[in-house]
């Protein structure tokens, strides 16, 4: 399937997950080229007469935001966000999610962790049957990398640092990121809560019931995937 198919179903799922808002609402922005669409998506509604607030998920979301005349306030000024729309890397059909191929999976946890409602929107390529062939991104301090190397290998796991210019990747909160390989992962929330007692481990890009919608975009249409109560 050629790529710019693809970009068009992140299109489709963006112009589908932005029908949610509505005027009042505090909006969380995600990161990456999948929430991308979105923010354009909401920039053009702003200009249409929406009003809204937006939290920004990393420092480049909320530069393009901003340059698109979308409002952005303090995460710490507000208690809750009632939506929040962002990618995912991978998710199975019970919405658990691997998230932050793009390096801001720390910002994007604690926003949804605050949200009523998150939407995540992607390519039809981004289901699958289990998580793990895309490699769990886990933000470290810089202090613990031999440590929680160590800890993935009792795991079962092999962890990479995440480069950029020949120097380890810093996230927007100084961290370095591990790109850590499980295989297919039998069970992501026992993985997930293994990692939490990991220290030195700030944060890892296992979403486990954070999402309510997954929208993707398939064959010039768009498909719904909802958290089963």
């Amino acid at each position: 399937m050629p790529n710019s198919i693809f970009e068009n179903e992140k299109q489709l799922a963006a112009a589908e997950a932005v029908k949610f808002l509505v005027d009042g609402q505090i909006v969380g922005l995600g990161s990456g080229s999948t929430a991308t669409y979105a923010i354009k998506e909401i920039a053009e509604l702003v200009k249409n007469g929406l009003k809204i607030r937006a939290i920004p998920t990393s420092t480049l979301t909320g530069e393009l935001a901003q340059s698109l005349g979308i409002e952005l306030i303090d995460i710490n000024s507000i208690e809750q966000i009632d939506i929040t729309i962002d990618g995912a890397d991978e998710f199975t059909e019970d919405l658990t999610l691997v998230k932050g191929g793009g390096g801001a999976l720390l910002r994007e946890k604690v926003v949804a962790s605050m949200t009523k409602k998150v939407i995540i929107i992607a390519d039809s390529a981004k289901k699958v049957e289990r998580l793990g062939k895309f490699k769990i991104p886990i933000e470290i301090i810089p202090f613990a990398t031999r440590h929680v190397m160590k800890m993935l290998r009792l795991l079962d796991g092999a962890g990479e640092i995440r480069m950029k210019d020949n120097s380890p990747y810093l996230t927007d909160s100084g961290n370095h990121i591990l790109d850590a390989d499980f295989g297919l992962i039998e069970n992501p929330t026992v993985l997930a809560e293994k990692l939490d007692t990991i220290t030195g481990i700030v944060e890892h890009g296992i979403f486990v019931n954070l999402a309510q919608k997954v929208i993707i975009g398939s064959n010039g249409k768009t498909i719904v995937f909802e958290k089963q109560v």
